[in-house]
């Protein structure tokens, strides 16, 4: 069941009167649930109000069949899209209810933006989406669904700008999170990251190199050292940013911090990344404490 709820204030200046909106809208909207049942549906289309950001993003969740047919609390698996993207690219590519149902997980679409990167902006405040990822939205789920509501339950997964997401999210936010899957992750700030949307977030490289570093997965992994968390880094050996990936596995290795890495023939590409989904819910799975 799809459920989209989007209000519309006209004549209003959101960003001054967002506080007092944001109650309003956050209000309507949990007793438009409430009343209308509509978070029992399998797939929900639901807005998660923003207040780092004063935005009305939107997510998809979808539900195991299992969570109608009790009461159990279930883990969570957040799936992050890539740059350009929106929260509707997984759902629109690949049907994720099978996965979804075979494996036991509430699957979590929400939005990071046209080119977020998953960071908070110094620069943009419009632009706050480790925030948003990390606290707000996994307070919405939390809130409003039957999860296991802890580190040991909650799961990050995500392509490209995503799988840097995922990774980077996990070594800042270790005690929100049991584990992260990492599908084509642009894991170091290499050039050609550089000119993907990253300096308008975080300034120019030269003059604030250790604002990117501080936001880089290569420099963040030794935060995840002695953690024990589930992780697996998987890329197609003919993707643009494989060699990003061999670096971050190579560095995982030197810090001595169990992981999984995946390398096969593939490509930057739905293709790739719609296969090998399965792989991270089955390790996932088999990484629930």
């Amino acid at each position: 069941m799809f459920c989209i709820f989007q209000p519309v204030y006209k004549g209003v200046d959101l960003r001054r009167n967002f506080h007092r909106i944001i109650k309003f809208s956050i209000v309507a909207i949990l007793a438009f649930y409430t009343h209308s049942g509509l978070l029992a549906g399998e797939i929900d289309t639901v807005v998660i109000a923003s207040q780092a950001m004063s935005k009305l993003p939107k997510a998809v969740v979808v539900l195991p069949h299992q969570y109608q047919k009790s009461n159990d609390r279930f883990p969570v698996v957040y799936l992050l899209h890539g740059r350009s993207g929106s929260y509707r690219d997984w759902p629109t590519k690949m049907d994720l209810k099978p996965l979804a149902d075979k494996y036991g997980f509430i699957i979590v679409c929400p939005d990071g933006g046209y080119a977020g990167w998953y960071v908070d902006s110094p620069l943009k405040k419009d632009s706050q989406y480790e925030t948003y990822i990390a606290k707000e939205v996994v307070a919405f789920i939390d809130n409003n669904y039957r999860t296991v509501a802890d580190s040991t339950g909650r799961f990050l997964c995500g392509l490209s700008m995503g799988g840097h997401g995922a990774f980077t999210l996990l070594a800042k936010y270790p005690e929100r999170f049991a584990g992260a899957g990492c599908l084509s992750g642009a894991m170091s700030m290499s050039d050609g990251n550089r000119r993907a949307g990253l300096a308008d977030l975080l300034g120019n490289y030269e003059t604030n190199r250790q604002r990117w570093e501080s936001n880089s997965a290569l420099f963040l992994a030794d935060r995840l050292v002695g953690r024990n968390k589930a992780i697996l880094i998987d890329c197609g050996v003919d993707d643009f940013l494989f060699q990003t990936n061999v670096l971050l596995h190579k560095k995982l290795l030197d810090l001595k911090i169990p992981h999984d890495y995946i390398e096969r023939p593939g490509t930057h590409s739905w293709g790739y990344w719609t296969n090998a989904l399965e792989y991270h819910l089955l390790f996932f799975r088999k990484n629930l404490r």
